[in-house]
């Protein structure tokens, strides 16, 4: 199974993004507060549990909890933030990104399986 990384600083947030020139880089931003965002949380658990692609890393960042990080992943990605949402980064750079209910084992297979 692959490691969902908690990032709980904007340095970790800022190392995970510059490291995704060598490694795909999925970032999950999920509210503890929130029951959609609690089934996404089951839908990414399921997708690093089943065969997941192993050439990405995988962080967590509650955006409760650890709103700086958020609103830093929010502003350097240039993406609007959601709760709960999904961003896949390769170079730096956002190339695909969901949220809510549609955030799905099988989106996550699509998109982080084809890189």
């Amino acid at each position: 199974m692959a490691t969902l990384t908690k990032m709980t600083t904007t340095e970790q947030l800022n190392n995970a993004l510059e490291a995704s020139v060598h490694r795909p880089l999925l970032l999950f931003k999920h509210s503890t507060r929130c029951p959609i965002s609690a089934a996404a949380y089951k839908e990414v658990v399921s997708y690093l549990n089943d065969q997941p692609n192993e050439r990405a890393d995988y962080a967590i960042i509650d955006v409760i909890a650890d709103r700086p990080v958020s609103n830093q992943a929010a502003d350097i990605l240039g993406i609007r933030h959601e709760s709960p949402q999904v961003i896949l980064v390769t170079n730096g750079v956002p190339i695909w990104h969901d949220s809510h209910s549609h955030i799905t084992i099988e989106a996550l297979k699509e998109q982080v399986d084809g890189i």
